[in-house]
């Protein structure tokens, strides 16, 4: 008693590999129907958003340090205080050092900003 058993083997040409790549990279999760300049966008949000963060921190720590005796304090060395603070801020994480969070806030604008356009294409569908 012979008994064959076949066995489907599916076609492996490039042109399939190709069509189930761009259809996994269409319905997996990822910035991948946003443009770059909504990216590039996305990066500064973050990046300002981080740089309020460490001003307002920076802020907080010069308000628990005593007033400058050689300077004298008064109006216009807190304002220029508050501006140097806020450079600082703003040049740490525009260098890619800062905390961290820019990095996370960037990640998660692209995550929400995917499945809103991915709920927009389903529903045409």
């Amino acid at each position: 008693m012979d008994i064959n058993i076949t066995t489907a083997v599916p076609d492996a040409s490039d042109n399939v590999a190709d069509k189930a790549r761009s259809l996994q990279r269409a319905t997996t999760g990822g910035a991948a129907g946003l443009t770059d300049k909504q990216r590039q966008q996305a990066k500064k949000v973050s990046q300002d958003f981080e740089a309020l963060f460490v001003g307002m921190m920076m802020k907080s720590m010069r308000a628990t340090v005593g007033k400058d005796k050689l300077t004298g304090g008064g109006h216009g060395d807190e304002i220029y205080r508050s501006m140097l603070d806020q450079e600082y801020a703003a040049a740490s994480v525009k260098r890619g050092g800062g905390l961290g969070i820019a990095k996370i806030v960037e990640k998660d604008i692209i995550r929400q900003e995917s499945r809103t356009i991915r709920r927009t294409i389903d529903t045409k569908e």
